[in-house]
């Protein structure tokens, strides 16, 4: 009789467990498709869809399933440490690799130019303005981090599928308009100065870095004390590698971007 109700309870929880599961990959997965058919069909007509940008797609939709679906998702729900893991694969390596991947401009040349133009007009909307603008997504991105970790939200969404998915969704996108907003790999219309976004980016880290910390030393409500130190330096160094990789592009984009000027500069000033 014990074994039989033992069985279905554990039936029970594993259908719990999978049907957020599913409901978090699936967006991975449509969007995966959906890039490899757009670099398919924009190869016909314009020049070859660049390999690495394909790669770094399908990595960043790789790392991003393994985070809400699988073993590691499953054990997130119980060990703090298996969620930091995936906390850094959600809102930190997957946004910062499908941000490289160029989805938007794959999206501009894969549609006819009616319809390009229709979603130029809406890249250039007020909301996309205020979203992607860094002090924002900052905001959004780090802002919900400490609410996550420091209130009972982190305790209440795992007794919540609702929930669950709505602070998996936000950690993801958060951290894509994060990332977005500090390195452009797309075109966009309302480009910041990359000093502004510099002096975000370094508050955007060390905000990261402070949460990291609270968190070994203030575990959050439900989590033990030995998971919540492990879990706080994962979210330390381990954010700190993701985000090196960040501060490499940003400065290798800013010098970029310099050096055309400087150029001009030296000739004028030769010319006098």
């Amino acid at each position: 009789m014990n074994s039989n109700n033992h069985i279905h309870h554990t039936d029970g929880t594993h259908a719990a467990e999978i049907i957020p599961q599913l409901l978090g990959a699936l967006p991975f997965v449509l969007a995966l498709i959906m890039y490899i058919l757009a670099a398919v069909v924009s190869s016909r007509y314009y020049k070859p869809w660049p390999i690495y940008r394909t790669v770094c797609w399908v990595f960043g939709v790789f790392f991003a399933i393994i985070a809400v679906a699988g073993p590691l998702a499953s054990r997130a729900h119980v060990d703090f440490t298996a969620h930091m893991i995936g906390h850094l694969f959600l809102g930190m390596l997957a946004p910062l690799l499908m941000t490289l991947a160029a989805p938007i401009t794959l999206v501009l040349r894969s549609l006819s130019v009616p319809l390009a133009r229709r979603f130029s007009k809406f890249l250039k909307s007020w909301p996309l303005r205020i979203f992607t603008n860094p002090l924002v997504a900052s905001l959004l991105n780090i802002g919900g981090l400490w609410l996550l970790y420091t209130t009972n939200l982190y305790s209440l969404m795992h007794e919540s599928i609702l929930l669950h998915l709505i602070v998996h969704f936000h950690v993801f996108l958060a951290g894509y308009l994060f990332t977005v907003s500090m390195i452009y790999m797309d075109p966009i219309s309302h480009r910041v100065p990359f000093l502004n976004r510099a002096i975000v980016l370094i508050v955007a880290l060390a905000g990261h870095g402070i949460l990291s910390k609270y968190i070994y030393a203030q575990p959050p409500a439900g989590v033990p004390t030995a998971q919540a130190e492990i879990g706080g330096m994962l979210m330390y160094y381990g954010g700190d590698a993701i985000d090196s990789i960040l501060i490499f592009i940003f400065c290798l984009q800013w010098f970029r971007d310099s050096r055309p000027r400087a150029n001009v500069h030296q000739l004028e000033s030769s010319q006098t």
